[in-house]
């Protein structure tokens, strides 16, 4: 039983690489009928992109993707820092997919100020942190930790991520999130939003933020990579769906019109973008 939801916003998938979570972030679009779905940047990862290693599952979730442009969603597709070569197509618009920077959303009277967030790598205390998501040594770190994980699964052991540990303790590395959410939450009073709605640094986050010249809710989508997590929006409010809490909930099998797309033909869509 598919879930119709108004707005579902995922972000940071960095498919064409090991870490991607793809087969769960298939499981989880199977189970939903979103009325909008915005794609907030680093779905395609083209920094890490090899034409060696773009599995079935990666490539079934960019077909479900197209599959939803074409039935009843709106697509919104906004560009981040590994899938910046899609830059280049700003405002192109193909039914209901449109490609953009960034993105206005209103919400009754309400307005969500949407983008990656990429744009302040260079503002925010100039960390290289965030720069490094995603790239060849962040790749290796999560495949090494699936291994780990995965004799961990086999001894009846608690899961570990090696890169949240250091996210949590490396003190360059929160003081970066924080900065991050405090910036693009100035940024956003400054501009009268009620909303300011980000990904690029894989932490999931709903919270209100409060400034001298005002308050607004920072929210962030996360991650298909460590976190598994997507944002929600229903009834007026919004919620973070984490795949961990919610995957017994989701259904495994695949929708009929996955197999309308030739896979051969979208490879060749993709590799020739790229």
């Amino acid at each position: 039983m598919k879930r119709d939801v108004e707005i579902v916003i995922i972000s940071d998938v960095h498919l064409g690489t090991y870490g991607c979570k793809a087969k769960e972030l298939l499981r989880y679009l199977n189970s939903i009928r979103p009325k909008t779905l915005i794609l907030n940047g680093d779905i395609i990862d083209i920094w890490q992109f090899k034409k060696s290693y773009f599995p079935k599952s990666h490539l079934k979730v960019v077909k479900k993707l197209i599959s939803f442009a074409t039935k009843e969603s709106e697509v919104l597709y906004i560009t981040g820092n590994h899938d910046e070569a899609f830059r280049n197509f700003t405002d192109f618009e193909l039914g209901k997919l449109k490609l953009c920077n960034k993105h206005v959303l209103k919400l009754g009277d309400k307005k969500a100020w949407i983008f990656h967030g990429d744009v302040f790598d260079a503002s925010v205390q100039h960390s290289k942190w965030i720069a490094k998501l995603g790239g060849q040594g962040y790749d290796l770190l999560i495949a090494f930790n699936n291994l780990v994980n995965w004799f961990l699964e086999k001894m009846g052991r608690e899961k570990y991520s090696f890169s949240k540990k250091i996210k949590n303790n490396v003190k360059k590395a929160v003081k970066y999130i924080g900065d991050f959410e405090l910036t693009a939450s100035e940024l956003a009073i400054e501009n009268n939003f009620d909303y300011v709605i980000c990904g690029h640094i894989h932490q999931p986050q709903i919270r209100e933020v409060i400034g001298k010249k005002g308050k607004c809710t920072y929210l962030n989508s996360g991650d298909w990579v460590e976190n598994l997590s997507a944002l929600e929006y229903q009834n007026g409010e919004w919620k973070l769906f984490v795949y961990e809490n919610e995957k017994h909930t989701l259904t495994d099998d695949e929708p009929e019109e996955l197999k309308e797309i030739n896979s051969e033909e979208l490879m060749k869509i993709v590799t020739a973008i790229l």
